[in-house]
């Protein structure tokens, strides 16, 4: 692979965009999936191959309270989100 240049990603430049955009701060639902994915992680819950499901959707202004929250299969999560 002599001669090939590897392209780098400007992640903060990306952030500062995400930023402006809502994709990304404490307010997005981006900081609210992985306040869910920490919760489940802090209480020692295996959720290998399962999705953390929110019963409100976030688009619909739902939360990550834990009243808010299930562990689903992948497929019967996505299967909802279509």
């Amino acid at each position: 692979m002599k001669g090939r240049t590897v392209a780098t990603r400007d992640y903060k430049k990306e952030y500062k965009q995400d930023l402006k955009t809502g994709k990304s701060g404490p307010d997005s639902d981006q900081h609210e999936r992985q306040r869910a994915r920490r919760s489940y992680d802090a209480k020692g819950v295996d959720r290998a191959g399962k999705d953390i499901d929110h019963i409100k959707p976030l688009r619909k202004g739902g939360k990550s309270t834990p009243g808010n929250l299930r562990l689903r299969s992948k497929s019967a999560n996505q299967g909802d989100n279509k």
